[in-house]
């Protein structure tokens, strides 16, 4: 059993990201912070076409930096009527610097003439954790499927979230609280494969 918290590295600067995520891990002696946040930890280059390779590369290669574990994240949008685009490049999906407004801009444009009933997606996640020596030990994955509206609808999440409507709710994710989301979600429903294993492997519970 661990006497204080652990701390996890995630192999993100996105502090949406890190506040999403942070929070399964708040009943268990665990302290996940962003590599932003630690000196001298390189850029990722994500140069895989699977969300599992990428996740795998940056959870090693920040163990690697830290000398602490790591958790690596890799999530996109899939579109059906798009042939899963886009896919590993969700987050650049309008070139180099896109904001998640010209991502979503774009998406629409693409989607313009696909009627609603095409228009189905789903959110993909894929984690990895690396232990300090940079070997991958534990690695799950989470998907959470929807439909793509003509315009964005919330104020709440990030990315293509305002656009991804969950139709059992009738909202998007960005009309959905973080309550909710954190059960829905393709990110939740990872966490939810990875944590008891992450807990039982680390004595943390």
């Amino acid at each position: 059993m661990m006497k204080g918290p652990l701390t996890i590295v995630l192999a993100s600067r996105n502090r949406k990201k890190l506040r999403e995520m942070a929070e399964p891990f708040r009943k268990y002696r665990l302290e996940l912070v962003s590599a932003a946040d630690l000196p001298d930890v390189p850029e990722v280059e994500e140069g895989s076409d699977s969300f599992a390779a990428n996740a795998a590369l940056k959870a090693v290669s920040v163990a690697l930096a830290t000398g602490h574990w790591a958790l690596g994240d890799d999530s996109g949008l899939e579109v059906d009527a798009l042939n899963g685009a886009p896919g590993v490049i969700s987050a650049r999906f309008a070139g180099p610097g896109a904001t998640d407004r010209d991502n979503n801009r774009k998406l629409i444009e693409l989607l313009a003439d696909v009627p609603d009933e095409r228009r189905t997606a789903r959110f993909v996640c894929h984690l990895a954790v690396a232990d300090p020596r940079g070997q991958i030990r534990l690695e799950a994955d989470g998907a959470c499927r929807g439909r793509i509206l003509g315009g964005d609808r919330g104020a709440s999440g990030f990315g293509y979230d305002p656009l991804f409507l969950i139709p059992e709710y009738h909202r998007t994710f960005g009309e959905l609280s973080p309550a909710v989301k954190s059960v829905l979600s393709h990110r939740a429903r990872a966490f939810q494969r990875l944590l008891p294993r992450l807990v039982k492997l680390l004595g943390a519970c």
